[in-house]
């Protein structure tokens, strides 16, 4: 059978930070050029699509729109859309201005004092006053939402603090569990498939990292492409019980004739 659909990590698996992974922007030109759809779906909460579609085509090579990304910014306010109800769309929000904005595009509104859902998500400027409304409003009832629950990011300085450690200080200082939005979680995934009308079974995940992108696409029930120009290795992948559908060394390896 083909694919309808890719779903498409972004570092790791597109690029690896600011260095071009050039069978990637192929992979992609291949997919465009069969009229495959194609959706970036991405942990990152700061950045908005147009955004990221920029980052693509500026600097690797890959002619998309922000229609083609799909954000933890996104997946969180299309989640919260489909569970608040016309009364309850008070929201606090830690996270920059990609979350921020797509928590307004869906017509929630910011307060300080008893929201119904408090957000975290990675905020470069987050604060102790931040954390104490946060933990508050969660104690008083709000319910508590995380982006994803990655623990630290690759920069040029190494691996920084990523939104998961924001979001675990909270769950410490709250001893809530959050439900959490990213990958692995099936979340991000059923928000994407809405989004581009496919279903799991026309789609495939593509990404470098087990335990995030591999991980969310099986949580799910969605068939997995891992390469191996990100984070995991042969040796993390053969000691794994689920092993992805398909696994390459370069994006140039997939043949969509056989697929």
């Amino acid at each position: 059978m083909q694919y309808q659909g890719y779903f498409i990590d972004l570092d790791g698996t597109t690029y690896k930070g600011s260095d071009q992974i050039p069978a990637a922007a192929r992979f992609v030109k291949r997919l465009q050029e069969h009229n495959l759809k194609v959706m970036f779906v991405t942990n990152n909460s700061t950045r908005s699509p147009e955004f990221v579609a920029n980052n693509l085509k500026t600097n690797h090579n890959i002619n998309v729109t922000g229609e083609n990304i799909y954000t933890t910014a996104l997946a969180t306010a299309d989640y919260l859309d489909h569970i608040a109800t016309k009364s309850s769309r008070k929201v606090y929000a830690i996270g920059e201005s990609g979350l921020k904005t797509a928590l307004v595009n869906k017509g929630f509104t910011f307060y300080d004092q008893n929201p119904d859902y408090v957000v975290v998500g990675l905020d470069s400027d987050v604060t102790y006053h931040k954390f104490e409304v946060a933990v508050l409003a969660i104690r008083n009832g709000a319910t508590f939402i995380g982006t994803n629950a990655d623990s630290n990011l690759p920069n040029e300085r190494g691996m920084v603090p990523g939104a998961g450690s924001l979001v675990k200080l909270v769950e410490y200082a709250t001893q809530t569990k959050p439900i959490m939005i990213g990958k692995p979680e099936t979340i991000i995934m059923e928000m994407a498939l809405e989004k581009s009308n496919l279903n799991k079974e026309d789609v495939v995940m593509v990404g470098d990292n087990y335990k995030t992108d591999i991980s969310a696409g099986i949580n799910v029930g969605m068939d997995t492409l891992l390469v191996y120009t990100g984070l995991s290795t042969k040796k993390d992948i053969a000691k794994q019980k689920i092993k992805p559908t398909y696994q390459v060394d370069t994006l140039d390896e997939w043949n969509f004739d056989q697929h």
